[in-house]
């Protein structure tokens, strides 16, 4: 049964031990807090997270806006000011644990990734979580085409999101493809291939388009996640 009306948005935080709605997804926004050039916040992910999660919860009573986790494993951003990591081991622990954790509160428990660092993470929380018999799925932000980290689709969707946070003037990086790139920024980080770290242009970015970005990104949020969790559950 699809669910087109309008809910009220259901922070989990917010409720008590006795109004925790166990037949909820616990939906979690994964980010990260990490240098996004010189013109974007330290909380670029998190923001983005955060806005698809939001957008989920209000499309679907299914589902109930869990608690952020602001940190992931950037740690290919190490030597850049800011940058704060817990690295993939301890942040796939914690995410086995947050799933054992919420077995007495929820249904089944729904990660939505803002950092593509934090990819191998989730997965190998997934694999483990669901060998123990929990449910637990994942979505991570993306734009097909779009650049690598702090060009212009980021810096497009900050704009749209929080465009308070955004600070001109906008310098482009280094826009070789990543799979060029890919073996340097292995072995020594994204500052190796990008002083300023940005990886992209983010010159022509404008609120207008983060505005279509981010409509497109939620579309495929709510149709993965509906269809993950089942239509007719």
């Amino acid at each position: 049964m699809l669910h087109h009306t309008e809910v009220t948005l259901r922070r989990f935080a917010d409720e008590t031990a006795q109004s925790v709605d166990r037949n909820t997804v616990l939906v979690v926004a994964l980010g990260s807090t990490e240098q996004h050039g010189p013109h974007l916040p330290l909380s670029t992910d998190t923001i983005v997270a955060e806005a698809l999660v939001q957008k989920l919860c209000e499309n679907d009573v299914r589902f109930s806006f869990g608690p952020t986790l602001c940190v992931g494993a950037s740690g290919e951003h190490a030597g850049f000011a800011g940058t704060l990591s817990i690295g993939t081991e301890v942040l796939s622990a914690v995410l086995v644990e947050l799933v054992r954790s919420a077995r007495d509160s929820c249904r089944a428990v729904y990660f939505i990734s803002g950092h593509g660092g934090n990819l191998e993470a989730v997965q190998r929380a997934i694999s483990l979580s669901t060998s123990e018999g929990d449910r637990v799925g994942a979505f991570f932000s993306g734009v097909q085409g779009g650049d690598v980290h702090a060009g212009r689709t980021e810096t497009s969707l900050l704009l749209h999101l929080a465009p308070h946070l955004v600070v001109p003037p906008f310098v482009m990086g280094n826009v070789r493809p990543l799979s060029e790139l890919l073996p340097a920024i292995e072995q020594g980080g994204t500052a190796a291939v990008s002083p300023n770290g940005v990886l992209g242009d983010p010159t022509g970015a404008s609120a207008p388009e983060g505005e279509q970005l981010f409509a497109q990104m939620s579309g495929r949020l709510v149709a993965h996640a509906r269809k993950w969790l089942g239509e007719a559950s």
